[in-house]
């Protein structure tokens, strides 16, 4: 920030960001849980899950969710080299997010559809204060003003808030939704799945990929393609569904292939000018493997949902979740939040040099085992969905289950190793 001095001169504030890092470290523990919670509901018995509802609302509203409550404002802040907005808000956001998520999913799979309806209002609001604490810092902000990733991020979060106000219309039982759910029920997956999770993640992969990676950030055209892709695709399936119209839904479709292209197409080109690390060779093994394979799983699913979406158009059956649930909320979305929670916690985590050193060490252990583990666990989960084999899938959550545990307590006991090292004090200048 900069303020004028005694005679007119300039002079830089320094952002104080440390509330904001234990709002993004909270949400990450939480959005942990959640997803250690879808893991274990999938050995439910299926009333009692109903169906695979429960496990992607978990991973999804739950899991997601509140991982972007907690973290999409704080990279918002730090892009912009500005003072987050105050603290009670961002946790204000995250409380609604994650309370709301829990509200949906325990009424919803209990038949407790008030508790449901009103915990998708607590979610909404959540949704639009994230949005505002996204946004907000960067009209201050010394450094740049958000571009294409702004872009991104708000388009996600009017996305979310349409996804959610169907689910919640729906939850409360408003006759017109009702009536409509057939076609509205697609439209509402899309929004919530692409236009605001994978919208989320492939823009703050823009600016976070190339940081794991050791490169520059760029903006080349494939970042644009991304973010401009997969916002326009996303809105046009869902619009297309609503109005039950192929035409549109297969236009939408090609624009999101273009923006899951873009994304490859960038990633690739960061990859090529990595920085080979000397040091903690296994953690950056871990965030970096994480996050390509998160990206190969996007690509299998959107090749999966795009071939489906050309060939079936408006058409609900358009929509299969068994053949998404593995490559887009495991792969995508699961590994995308292991690996970032292994390179964020050691990089914003609580401690000195030496704790985050520790940390480091701790978050590398077993790194290309969790990871081949996680990986064979979605492929075959993912063949057991598709051909109805239960105990493929089975071994596939196993496998996927005890690499997430794993990772789960490595970062817990990461946190608790900062906690040993003197925290950090006094304001932080971002650059």
């Amino acid at each position: 920030m900069i303020e004028l001095g005694a005679k007119g001169a300039t002079r830089r504030q320094a952002v104080d960001r440390r509330a904001d890092r234990v709002v993004a470290m909270t949400a990450i523990a939480a959005a942990m849980a959640f997803l250690v919670a879808a893991v274990l509901v999938a050995f439910l018995p299926s009333a009692e899950r109903v169906g695979l509802w429960l496990p992607i609302h978990l991973a999804l509203a739950g899991a997601a969710s509140t991982a972007i409550a907690g973290v999409m404002p704080f990279f918002s802040a730090a892009i912009g080299t500005a003072q987050p907005v105050d603290a009670r808000l961002r946790w204000t956001s995250v409380l609604l997010v994650a309370g709301g998520a829990s509200a949906i999913t325990f009424g919803f799979s209990r038949g407790l559809l008030t508790l449901a309806s009103l915990g998708g209002v607590a979610f909404i609001a959540g949704a639009i204060i994230v949005g505002y604490a996204t946004l907000a810092p960067w009209r201050h902000g010394l450094g740049p003003k958000g571009g294409v990733v702004a872009v991104g991020y708000g388009a996600a979060v009017v996305m979310v808030v349409l996804g959610a106000t169907l689910a919640t219309l729906f939850l409360a039982r408003w006759p017109p939704i009702m009536e409509a759910w057939v076609s509205l029920k697609p439209a509402h997956a899309w929004l919530n799945l692409v236009g605001f999770v994978s919208l989320i993640i492939a823009t703050t992969l823009l600016h976070f990929f190339p940081t794991v990676v050791g490169t520059r950030i760029r903006r080349t055209p494939a970042a644009y393609a991304t973010t401009l892709g997969l916002a326009s695709g996303a809105a046009v399936v869902a619009l297309g569904f609503a109005v039950d119209a192929d035409s549109v839904v297969r236009v939408g479709a090609v624009l999101v292939a273009i923006g899951a292209l873009g994304l490859t197409v960038y990633a690739v080109g960061a990859w090529r000018a990595r920085f080979h690390w000397r040091t903690d060779h296994a953690w950056h093994a871990f965030a970096m493997g994480g996050l390509v394979s998160a990206i190969a799983w996007f690509d299998v699913g959107m090749l999966l949902a795009v071939f489906r979406l050309l060939t079936d158009g408006a058409s609900p059956g358009a929509v299969d979740v068994t053949i998404l649930i593995g490559p887009l909320v495991a792969g995508w979305l699961g590994l995308a939040v292991l690996a970032s929670a292994t390179h964020l916690v050691p990089a914003v985590g609580p401690g000195n040099a030496a704790a985050h050193a520790r940390q480091r060490n701790s978050l590398g252990r077993w790194a290309l085992l969790r990871l081949a583990g996680a990986n064979a666990g979605i492929v075959l989960a993912t063949l057991g969905l598709a051909v109805g084999l239960d105990a493929v899938t089975a071994l596939g959550t196993v496998l996927l289950g005890v690499a997430l545990l794993l990772t789960a307590v490595l970062l817990v006991t990461a946190v608790a190793a900062g906690m040993r090292g003197r925290p950090i004090s006094g304001p932080v200048a971002q650059r």
